[in-house]
Formats: structure tokens, C-alpha cells, sequence
């Protein structure tokens, strides 16, 4: 049975979940605009349609749990708790970012919401989540660790050897396959003989799942389920987020390689619309509320573009700055 449900969940429970959702929407889009004009460098990968495998991974944990992110980080980093402001303004590389505009899109980190860091390197995660993970274990911390990876990451050797250390070791950290279908322009099928990925948690000797990643709330009973497991010490778990990113794989992406057809599939199987059409028809709220919501998504990503044009760029003397250890 469903532990969460439009139902059973509490009113504003549901409203800021809705609204993270538009906030991680609408701060992806923003961020393919301005690359587009040239005025952000770099590359940057967005997770516009895969809002819901985020915010409802997010949702079930608890402050002092922590997160690994990918290269594909952005909805990771809001549904955790990072301020936009802050993560907008290390994309325009001011020194009023988290990285102090040095880390750029793939390498947000917020310590002190839990987010470990996203990664640039496919697979990089897996050992830093495994490792907190190991640390929570040892010092009896009591957290738990949700390590974000595509499908693609699946096929590492880094996969597989935390996977193994962390069953071993009954390690308190659930690993969550974004799985949207596309590994850079090569199909899922294609670089993996197996439907789901899922499966390989058997060889781990450890629990596997598959969640609709467009369901926010399914994705909530199969995490929260997950992070219970592993609180109570009975070590980690795989759940597989079957989802799909609507734009290129980065910003140089042209997307031949899949149809039109498919896509629109995709789109009318929207996560956000989703959300919203169940809370209209379950009476939670009104068109006009979550129109406000929206707005408000909205509202707050235009204004962290204003903060970041109006921050400084980090000045020469700090060059050498945080790149060595003392």
C-alpha cells in the first residue's frame, strides 16, 4: 500500500513539492537561455522532465541525511535545499556562488544542506557516497546517503565496486538510477542487455526496484522505503527512476538521435502536469493556487538572475584560492 499519496499527504507538503518542482523547471530553461546567448561559459545538462525523481528523493529525507549528485545535478541541488540565488550566480561565475564561480554547473556543493557535490566524471559519485556513508556507519551518525547516478553510470566499474563495498559492509546509503533513457545519444537498450537495471542489485545480494520517475509519489514510497531499510541498518538498496530528459544531453546537443514521436510521448507524460492534474481532481487546491505557485517558481529564477549580474566576478588575488589544501 502507498504511503504517499495526494490524500494522505499534508497540504503544504504537497504545495512545496509542486513548487520545487517548477523552481528546478524553470531554472533549467533559464539556464539553457542564457547559454544559448553566450552569457553563461562552459557546458552545462539539464533535467528538465526528470523533476519528479529529485523532489520526490529529496522529500523523505531527513536535514542531517546527505546527497552525491551527477553532471546532470541542478534538481538535485534545489530539492535538497540550495538557494537558486547562489547556484545561478556560480553559473555566471561570481564570486557570490557556492564555488565562488570557479565549480561552474557540474560541481555545486552545499555542506550544509547535505549535498556532497555533483560530478563532472560519470561515475564520481559513487565512491564519495560510499565513503559518507562509511563514515555515518562508523562514527554511529545515524544519516543516510542517497547517491544520484544516470544509466549510462551504471555500466562503470565504479558501480559495481560500491556496490559491493557498500552491501559488504551493510552501508547506510540507497543509489538511485535516473534512468532517462539516453546515455550522451546512445539508447539504454543498446548499451545495457537487461530491461532494468534494477537487477543487478541481486547480484549484491542487496534490494532492487524499479519507480515510475515521473510519479512523485511513487518515487517517494520506493526511497522512503529505502532510507528506512538502510536507517535501521540493514545496509543499502537500488532503486531504478525510469524517466526522461527533454532536451539534449548538453547544450551541443542536437538530439537526431530519437523522434519526434517519442518525445511528445514523453511530454504529455510530463511529471509536473502529473502532479498538478492529481491535486485538481483530489479538491487539494485550486487552478488559481497552483498558477500562484508557479508564478512564484518563476518569479524567484528571474531573480537570481538579477542577483547574479549584480554580484562581483571573483577578482585575480583569490586565483590560487581554495585550489591547494594548506
Amino acid at each position: 500500500m502507498s504511503n504517499y499519496t495526494v490524500e494522505s499527504m499534508d497540504r503544504e507538503k504537497l504545495l512545496d513539492l509542486y513548487h520545487q518542482m517548477w523552481l528546478i523547471r524553470f531554472f533549467d530553461e533559464k539556464v539553457d537561455e542564457f547559454f544559448a546567448k553566450g552569457e553563461i561559459h562552459g557546458t552545462t545538462h539539464l533535467a528538465v522532465g526528470q523533476e519528479a525523481s529529485a523532489v520526490g528523493s529529496c522529500a523523505v529525507l531527513e536535514p542531517k541525511d546527505k546527497i552525491t549528485s551527477t553532471h546532470r545535478g541542478h534538481g538535485h541541488c534545489i530539492a535538497k535545499g540550495a538557494d537558486v540565488n547562489l547556484m545561478m550566480a556560480e553559473l555566471f561565475g561570481r564570486e557570490t556562488g557556492y564555488c565562488k564561480g570557479k565549480g561552474g554547473s557540474m560541481h555545486i556543493a552545499d555542506l550544509e544542506q547535505g549535498n556532497l557535490g555533483a560530478n563532472g566524471i560519470v561515475g564520481g559519485g559513487f565512491a564519495i557516497a560510499a565513503g559518507a556513508a562509511l563514515t555515518s556507519s562508523m562514527k554511529n551518525e545515524g544519516y543516510v546517503v542517497l547517491c544520484f547516478f544516470g544509466d549510462g553510470a551504471s555500466n562503470e566499474g565504479s558501480f559495481h565496486e560500491a556496490l559491493n563495498l557498500a552491501s559488504i559492509w551493510d552501508l547506510p546509503v540507497v543509489f538511485i538510477c535516473e534512468n532517462n533513457q539516453y546515455g550522451m545519444s546512445g539508447p539504454v537498450k543498446e548499451m545495457t542487455n537487461i530491461e532494468h537495471i534494477a537487477v543487478r542489485a541481486d547480484s549484491y545480494g542487496i534490494p532492487g526496484s524499479v519507480a515510475d520517475g515521473n510519479d512523485v509519489f511513487e518515487v517517494m514510497d520506493k526511497v522512503d522505503e529505502a532510507v528506512r531499510y538502510a536507517r535501521e541498518g540493514n545496509g543499502p538498496s537500488l532503486i531504478e527512476c525510469k524517466t526522461y530528459r527533454w532536451k539534449g544531453h548538453s547544450k551541443s546537443d542536437a538530439k537526431k538521435y530519437r523522434t519526434r514521436e517519442e518525445e511528445k510521448e514523453w511530454r504529455e507524460n510530463d511529471p509536473i502536469k502529473r502532479m498538478r492534474e492529481q491535486m485538481i481532481q483530489s479538491s487539494i487546491c485550486t487552478e488559481e493556487e497552483l498558477k500562484s505557485i508557479k508564478e512564484r517558481a518563476k518569479k524567484a529564477v528571474e531573480d537570481s538572475v538579477t542577483f547574479s549580474k549584480e554580484s562581483p566576478e571573483p577578482s585575480l588575488s583569490t586565483l590560487l584560492e581554495d585550489v591547494y589544501a594548506d
